[in-house]
């Protein structure tokens, strides 16, 4: 399975696991594994919208160059998906959906 391909059910119940680390979470392998699910997702959404702007095709969404995405906010979003679609829906797939709720295009 590549980076961001992790269901938000395995994604919500691997961090679920480490709440109680708190902040420690991250340095710990499953944690560092999260971090590289949500990067790897961004790096392929920015990716796709890169190549979507450079050929003159209207993107998804209209994100700024840079932004920030807090751990509680992308948990939200991940527990806003009804249980019963959690397996069936992607980190990748998960995080195009945040950056189109966040970052709507101009009408």
């Amino acid at each position: 399975m590549a980076p961001g391909d992790m269901s938000v059910a395995a994604f919500l119940s691997r961090a679920d696991a480490l709440a109680p680390l708190g902040p420690l979470a991250l340095a710990t392998p499953q944690g560092n594994q999260l971090k590289g699910e949500v990067v790897a997702a961004g790096k392929r959404y920015k990716t796709r919208i890169d190549a979507d702007r450079r050929a003159g095709r209207k993107t998804t969404s209209c994100p700024p160059d840079s932004g920030t995405l807090t751990p509680d906010q992308w948990l939200a979003h991940l527990r806003s998906y009804p249980a019963a679609v959690r397996r069936t829906v992607s980190v990748n797939a998960a995080f195009e959906s945040l950056m189109k709720k966040r970052y709507p295009c101009p009408a």
